[in-house]
């Protein structure tokens, strides 16, 4: 085997997806092979940009089927494996948890297995900063060493494998694993959603509606899904030592909003849209998180604040290049089209 080329291949599942088709364009931006892994749920709209690279391939393949996987590995042999690919979010996963449990947990840890078995170096977890739930002291910050809380199916699995990532299977020089809990995440991408917070608050205040929110006092950080991508990077060309069996928080400290404060900075933009707010004392998802870790110790800094990803989607739906805003692609679960 070439080892250079060796060392410039990447296997992503889940590339065609918000973060992953952002990645992929990254990666070959930056010389490396792309093997992306999708079963294109939600279309390969997203890849059309980068569809005849030298370097890009899709292989549409399920990660559930195990076999199939690990013959892919066995054939690639990548340098690396960024696993970007699950049942995304609350109510996703509220609604298949079979599916959830089988796609985030059982096939992660096939790929994980399958991933080692192959001598993969770099492996890169997508996981998410829900797993810390709902603060025990209001007002305070978590950060990697808090207690994990989670609340939701989609934190449990995240939590699970985490866990196993890190902590269970055995240590090996040769293996690089690291988790990177994710903020919630905003912003443009190929495969746009809008069942995102900001994306969401910013969509119908420019469409002209009245938006309605329930809870606006509880506290989530966010991150701009661009800089996901420069955070996985960072990680990529760490030393090893920085990050081997390491985790951590992936976002900027300030970027910490409640509701009202997103809401506050979309109408600095938009005077003229109308809220209006129902009362939600109970939130199991309220925290503030601190991002010092990958600051401090891979140099990691964002590129974007809220206020310039709210103006980026505001551009986009105004000059019509986000195209029905309201279809069901950009959703991950059914709407009422």
């Amino acid at each position: 085997m070439d080892r250079s080329k060796h060392d410039k291949k990447v296997f992503i599942t889940g590339g065609a997806g918000y973060i992953g088709s952002i990645m992929v364009r990254r990666l070959l931006q930056e010389g490396y092979q792309v093997i992306c892994a999708d079963i294109l749920n939600f279309g390969g709209g997203s890849l059309l940009g980068i569809w005849d690279h030298p370097r890009f391939e899709l292989k549409k393949v399920d990660i559930m089927d195990h076999a199939a996987i690990n013959a892919l590995l066995r054939e690639e042999s990548p340098f690396a494996v960024v696993h970007l690919a699950a049942i995304v979010g609350d109510p996703a996963c509220r609604m298949e948890p079979e599916l959830a449990t089988n796609t985030n947990r059982d096939a992660s840890n096939n790929l994980l297995e399958a991933a080692m078995n192959c001598g993969v170096e770099r492996f890169i977890f997508a996981s998410t900063c829900s797993n810390y739930g709902k603060m025990k002291e209001a007002g305070g910050f978590v950060n990697e060493d808090s207690e994990l809380r989670p609340v939701s199916l989609y934190a449990e699995l995240k939590v699970e494998f985490e866990d196993r990532l890190l902590n269970q299977i055995e240590k090996r020089d040769d293996f690089c694993p690291t988790a990177l809990r994710f903020a919630t995440v905003y912003g443009i991408s190929p495969r746009m959603r809008f069942d995102l917070t900001v994306n969401e608050f910013t969509k119908e205040l420019a469409l002209g509606r009245e938006l309605l929110v329930f809870g606006n006092q509880f506290w989530r950080p966010y991150c701009h899904v661009s800089d996901f991508s420069n955070a996985m990077m960072t990680v990529l060309h760490a030393p090893k030592e920085k990050v081997a069996y390491n985790v951590f928080n992936v976002g900027d400290t300030n970027e910490n909003y409640t509701k009202q404060m997103i809401v506050d900075a979309i109408l600095e933009q938009i005077p003229e849209g109308r809220v209006s707010y129902v009362q939600k004392d109970e939130d199991p998802r309220d925290y503030r998180v601190n991002f010092d870790k990958i600051r401090d110790t891979l140099g990691f800094k964002i590129s974007k604040t809220v206020p310039e990803g709210i103006a980026d989607i505001l551009r986009g739906i105004r000059s019509g290049v986000i195209e029905n805003a309201d279809h069901q692609r950009h959703y991950n679960i059914p709407i009422n089209s």
